[in-house]
């Protein structure tokens, strides 16, 4: 029963809140304001072609590209960091002070740098989702219980042997949790750098619509962005949860 309760409330919710959304976007009557859910859905099926064939690809090219380079980067730099302290002193404060510095302001520049072409949005994605990943990892790493540690020093197992039956496995969890929150991140990065400058993708035709005044076509493109990170982050947790099958979950 409670099991059924868990998936059931937040359908619920979820209905609630459109019925709202409609009656409200109903009342107000300004649909180039607040579209209702009706009237976007109708405008997603009108739009469906462009949407999906044109620029749903272009924005799935950053958020792959992005977020590859950025578990990449992000995992060599937590590895780096373990392993020195030096580097973990210098590099670890850097890493907190990018992130007080608003993307939004950034992206402008990299549009200068790398003009309308793909990579100053690859940019702003791997700024935006460098961050989870690398200190999630690195806390993973620097978590691994030290009686294990000692054990493995026990038994004389070489570093890559080490490294890779105890510290992966320790740090596997923590990577996850950081990937979950990254790739929902790296659905945002992606939109802002193609709300400031693009030819293609969702954030673009987002802004495209909004000049146009078309409230549901703003809303269109947006939806399939948020259907990008749920199901992004579902992924995320699938891999979680076969990975880590081993670890007991309520």
């Amino acid at each position: 029963m409670r099991r059924k309760l868990t998936y059931f409330a937040p359908f619920l919710l979820s209905v609630c809140f459109l019925i709202s959304w409609e009656a409200i976007a109903r009342l107000i009557e300004k649909p180039y304001l607040f579209p209702s859910p009706v009237a976007i859905y109708f405008k997603m099926v009108d739009l469906h072609d462009i949407l999906f064939y044109v620029h749903l690809p272009a924005t799935l090219t950053i958020i792959v590209i992005g977020l590859g380079l950025s578990t990449i980067l992000g995992v060599l730099l937590a590895i780096f960091m373990h392993k020195s302290r030096i580097l973990e002193q210098s590099i670890y404060p850097i890493l907190v002070m990018s992130q007080t510095i608003p993307i939004i302001a950034l992206a402008p520049i990299f549009v200068l740098w790398f003009g309308y072409s793909i990579w100053s949005k690859v940019v702003v994605t791997i700024l935006i989702t460098f961050f989870p990943i690398t200190v999630n990892t690195f806390d993973g790493l620097k978590a691994t219980p030290l009686e294990l540690r000692e054990l493995f020093r026990t038994m004389q197992a070489n570093r890559f042997d080490t490294f890779k039956k105890l510290y992966i496995p320790s740090a596997l969890p923590s990577f996850l949790s950081g990937m979950k929150v990254a790739i929902t991140l790296s659905v945002i990065g992606a939109a802002i750098g193609e709300w400031l400058g693009a030819n293609a993708g969702l954030g673009y035709f987002s802004r495209r619509m909004m000049n146009q005044y078309d409230g549901p076509g703003v809303f269109a493109p947006i939806v399939w962005l948020s259907l990008i990170g749920v199901i992004g982050f579902l992924l995320i947790k699938a891999i979680e949860i076969y990975l880590l099958r081993w670890r007991k979950t309520k």
